[in-house]
């Protein structure tokens, strides 16, 4: 009887193991359509854009092509600079262009790219080309205005490239809306028996970045927040230097940060 017992208890723990591993690898091999939720568009399509824009293509190679969409600020207002925002995980530049006005109707350009695979630009989607593509476009901008009058916005995804990017490089502020903490510790709060730092493509180590910008730090997330848990971006307190700010938004969500009153008092503030 006891034999059984512990042959019975061991089959359970193979079976429990063979599922372990089963799941790990299906989650390995399938992370960047679980992460990433692009839309593309082909090379004669026009984005779906109805406010005053500029499309922008930087050939970057010969395979390689980054498109980015320049909006251009309110002309009835003191001109103050650009706004570089990093958008996103889903879809392209349309999905993002209804944030765009906040900072426009201030007197901000703003410069959204898209990342590989998504709307029109085209290569491989990793760390390293976001990296590159961020810091091609800065210097683009600082070419042509200081950088105090440049503004390093991300949302979501794109808070690890601004942040990064303004971990080297000079800016008026950064500004961080729903970020995480690091991409493994996200996903180890969606999938927590995993190793998810050695699975995963990426690491975009916001917390550490953030530690290295000079630059004020602003970041806002939302209380309900059901993609990002606010538990993993609150963990970046104890990285921002003092005179930095970490808003919360009560009840805020993923996605609609910007029906806030406070939210929106911030952000025009911070673009005055």
């Amino acid at each position: 009887m006891e034999n059984k017992k512990r042959k019975r208890f061991f089959n359970l723990l193979k079976i429990l193991i063979s599922i372990y591993c089963l799941v790990g690898i299906v989650l390995w091999q399938l992370q960047d359509k679980i992460l990433l939720h692009p839309k593309k568009l082909k090379p004669n399509e026009s984005y779906n854009i109805h406010q005053p824009h500029k499309e922008v293509m930087l050939q970057l190679n010969e395979k390689e092509q980054l498109y980015m969409v320049q909006f251009f600020a309110d002309s009835n207002v003191l001109q103050k600079g650009v706004v570089l925002y990093f958008h996103g995980n889903r879809e392209n530049i349309n999905r993002y262009e209804r944030y765009v006005q906040r900072f426009t109707k201030q007197g901000y350009e703003v410069w959204m790219p898209d990342y590989p695979g998504f709307g029109k630009t085209t290569g491989t989607f990793s760390e390293k080309r976001l990296y590159s593509d961020a810091s091609l476009l800065y210097k683009m901008i600082t070419n042509r205005l200081s950088a105090d009058s440049v503004i390093i916005y991300g949302r979501s995804l794109g808070t690890g490239v601004a942040s990064e990017l303004a971990s080297y490089n000079n800016c008026k502020r950064l500004i961080l809306e729903t970020p995480y903490y690091s991409m493994p510790s996200m996903a180890a709060a969606h999938v927590p028996i995993y190793p998810t730092k050695r699975m995963l493509h990426y690491q975009f180590p916001v917390f550490e970045y953030v530690q290295k910008v000079k630059a004020p730090v602003t970041v806002f997330h939302g209380t309900d927040d059901e993609v990002i848990p606010y538990r993993n971006s609150v963990r970046l307190k104890e990285h921002l230097k003092q005179g930095d700010q970490f808003i919360s938004i009560e009840n805020g969500k993923h996605n609609n940060l910007d029906e806030f009153e406070l939210f929106r008092q911030t952000i025009d503030s911070l673009l005055q």
